[in-house]
């Protein structure tokens, strides 16, 4: 029997849908691409956006028409959040939510033995504990994520994902360690730590993130690490004097931003200030000196004035980040925000995207030139056409010229130029 696992949304998602491929492994399903033909076919969805909803709905039909004869199953976060609307897709045999994942091999087994349709989505409550089953690997990557924490508590007024996700829950240090040694056992140079709230991790447990760090820093075998999302809020000097101590940590922050409005910070629940948010910039940068600053910034929130975008677009330049995900509002039903009047129109939110991620890929692009000349350590992915492509330690791309297989190598690379949105360079 054949299963395949399509995967919508974050790093987060990708990490779940790796411990869905691993219960299929054990349950003795052989595991196919989604473009090939299974008998099971699995969709973790995603909500984050309107569109995103659109896309996994998408999804499992695009999968049973190619898959007529096969099991459809629906499950992740735009099933858990909207268990309603998600119940009404004929095309999907089974319907759970990120809840219920664990039980989706019984569910299988289930409808084998009667064909009926099976909606299995159960809310979240304040009770939930950390649960999820061990990963021995990563397929198809060349660095391996790792999910420390799930679920949030902040309520920021336009997300659905606390509904979709539930209350913040950290991961247990022991089962962290565990699965660490596995995937350097497997070979993986790198990972990721990942969580829906990330920099919450520990709350719940008398812990702080650095906790669950300092296991990959005494891990051998792994020689990076990274972490994903991080609230800004969340991150105090004494997290950063630990990661500055740490010897395997790479130095790139992706913090949430949002707007560099404090107005619409406010009217997003969002908890920090443009002042404190730049000061905290300041401090990485004085403190990791090759550290690469990330984020996102949501355009056309409700009640966004000229005034405040232009606030947002000076800020950005402030901040000097190495990239921008620039993104327009989606009102999400269930979220205050949705309620919220003054909406922009979309021809000016695109507009609005536009002339912002100019800005932010100009100030991107002198951020590389500044690589030039220099040597940095980089991780090799899959090669292509005699092309070597990995990442810094910063996480800015690099093109290597070379017919040898380095993939999964990290290796020491002169920065020669910039071409597009990557840096070119030689091997030293």
């Amino acid at each position: 029997m054949k299963a395949t696992v399509y995967t919508l949304g974050c790093k987060v998602n990708q990490y779940e849908s790796q411990e869905l491929i691993t219960m299929m492994k054990n349950a003795g399903y052989e595991i196919t691409q989604h473009d090939e033909s299974a008998d099971i076919c699995i969709i973790n969805s995603c909500t984050v956006t309107g569109e995103s909803s659109r896309k996994s709905r998408q999804a499992v039909r695009h999968m049973r028409k190619k898959n007529p004869d096969a099991i459809i199953v629906l499950t992740g976060c735009y099933s858990q959040a909207f268990p309603e609307e998600a119940s009404l897709i004929n095309e999907a045999d089974i319907i759970i939510g990120t809840k219920t994942n664990d039980h989706i091999i019984d569910l299988i087994d289930k409808f084998y033995s009667n064909k009926q349709h099976i909606v299995d989505i159960v809310p979240h409550d304040r009770n939930d504990r950390y649960k999820g089953s061990q990963i021995q690997c990563f397929e198809g990557h060349t660095r391996a994520f790792i999910k420390i924490q799930d679920g949030c508590n902040r309520y920021c007024s336009y997300c659905t994902i606390p509904k979709a996700k539930g209350f913040s829950r950290s991961r247990p240090l022991n089962d962290i360690e565990t699965e660490l040694k596995s995937l350097a056992k497997h070979g993986f140079k790198e990972v990721v730590f990942v969580g829906i709230n990330l920099s919450a991790y520990g709350l719940d447990i008398n812990k702080n993130i650095c906790d669950a760090l300092i296991l990959a820093e005494k891990t051998a075998g792994i020689e990076r690490f990274r972490l994903g999302s991080l609230e800004p809020d969340h991150i105090t000097d004494e997290i950063l004097k630990k990661l500055s101590e740490m010897k395997k940590f790479c130095p790139q922050f992706h913090l949430s931003l949002q707007s560099g409005s404090d107005r619409i910070l406010k009217k997003m629940n969002r908890h920090y200030t443009s002042e404190e948010y730049l000061a905290l910039v300041n401090k990485i940068k004085n403190t990791f000196g090759n550290a690469s600053i990330t984020t996102d910034i949501i355009v056309g929130f409700p009640g966004e004035t000229d005034d405040d975008f232009n606030s947002t677009c000076v800020f950005t330049e402030k901040c000097g980040f190495m990239k921008v995900h620039v993104f327009p509002f989606s009102a999400r039903k269930g979220t205050p925000a949705y309620n919220y009047t003054n909406k922009i129109p979309n021809s000016v939110k695109i507009k609005r995207c536009a002339t912002l991620q100019k800005k932010c890929d100009a100030v991107r692009k002198d951020a590389m030139s500044d690589l030039i000349g220099r040597t940095v350590s980089v991780l090799f992915e899959t090669p292509k056409d005699g092309i070597q492509t990995g990442y810094t330690e910063n996480y800015t791309p690099v093109f290597v010229n070379c017919n040898d297989n380095l993939c999964g190598k990290i290796c020491n690379v002169r920065i020669t130029d910039i071409q597009d949105d990557f840096c070119t360079g030689e091997i030293i």
